[in-house]
């Protein structure tokens, strides 16, 4: 074997030594929150054991582990890695690397779609149990529509996709603002708790259910993964040379990206750091190469989504921090410090 090839057979071993790593390190600590928590806290052992079943257990820590803290870190690891392999699609496509999932406007039409539940009462779907999420998720496919409508535009090029969602951020912003600014105590405290994004609200049922979906769409964000290689390489006129159609390779990954954030967001709320961020650390150990760069990112997100709501339920216990907040707090530190321990080696 020549040098190159022992080199970069060297390089890929290490990769997916690093993957392995973060893989093992997100399922622990999914164990070790199974054990911590605001009301009762148990060793990594006996966490082992009720979850496998080698130890007894009474009915009120059974249900504190498998109804309450089950569900959430089920929930943080897909949002984790829905959000994440969808910053990372958006950033390959729009060859912006501070794009998010919440560029396109998804989450301000999200957002929207709370506020007129909340604040006004109109709900497309009249079930008082789902009729946020229920306006969330539909308000959110308005952009996605919005968005297909302008990928069947010729001329329409990746910055007018990130203009296009900084409008829509402006003006469902400005009409969010409106309603806060005309709504009752009551309802401003439950639409400012809605933004701040928590993992408590779906039941196991709703995360089965997102989880399904998410898988689902994994795959395809995948099978793109060539197709983004060949735009990220040499730009769009690259990409055409290589037989690759970058005007509908980049509406297609859109549309599932803004499907993929939706389905997250309208549960939770806004979340965006860990769409930025991920994609960026996960580059910084795997590379550009969207074939192990996805899959990584997928992973980071969802270590980075259940670390930050880990601390938030256990730091200043019973008080609960905010996921999205939280994001903020350990990712933008340690995020700087990659980039700057980056830029010392380069």
């Amino acid at each position: 074997m020549d040098p190159i090839s022992e080199l970069h057979l060297e390089k890929s071993r290490k990769q997916l030594l690093y993957v392995v790593i973060l893989c093992a390190s997100t399922l622990f600590l999914a164990i070790i929150s199974m054990g911590f928590g605001s009301s009762t806290t148990l060793d990594m052992s006996s966490t082992l054991n009720i979850i496998f079943g080698f130890q007894s257990s009474d009915q009120l820590q059974s249900d504190i582990i498998w109804k309450l803290r089950f569900p959430r870190i089920l929930m943080a690891i897909i949002a984790g890695a829905a959000l994440a392999v969808a910053g990372t699609l958006m950033q390959g496509c729009l060859g912006n690397p501070l794009v998010s999932p919440l560029t396109l406007g998804v989450a301000s039409g999200a957002a929207l779609g709370a506020a007129f539940a909340i604040v006004l009462g109109i709900s497309i779907i009249n079930i008082p149990e789902i009729a946020i999420v229920g306006n969330a998720f539909i308000f959110s496919l308005v952009v996605v529509a919005i968005i297909i409508k302008l990928g069947n535009i010729r001329s329409i090029n990746a910055e007018s996709y990130i203009l296009v969602g900084i409008a829509i951020t402006f003006i469902a912003g400005a009409i969010v603002s409106t309603l806060q600014y005309f709504a009752s105590d009551a309802q401003l405290s439950q639409l400012t708790h809605w933004s701040f994004g928590s993992l408590s609200r779906p039941s196991l049922v709703n995360v089965l259910w997102i989880f399904v979906a998410i898988i689902s769409l994994l795959p395809t964000a995948v099978k793109w993964s060539w197709d983004l290689n060949a735009m990220s390489l040499g730009g769009d006129d690259f990409a055409i040379s290589s037989g690759v159609n970058p005007v509908k390779i980049r509406r297609n990954i859109l549309i599932l990206s803004a499907l993929m954030t939706s389905i997250i967001i309208a549960f939770t709320g806004l979340i965006g750091f860990v769409g930025l961020a991920a994609p960026h650390m996960s580059r910084l150990i795997i590379g550009n190469d969207y074939r192990k760069l996805i899959p990584c990112s997928a992973v980071f997100g969802s270590f980075l989504m259940l670390l930050a709501d880990t601390v938030g339920r256990t730091l200043f216990a019973p008080i609960i921090i905010p996921v999205g907040v939280m994001l903020s707090i350990i990712g933008g530190p340690f995020f700087m410090y990659l980039l700057l321990k980056n830029r010392r080696i380069d």
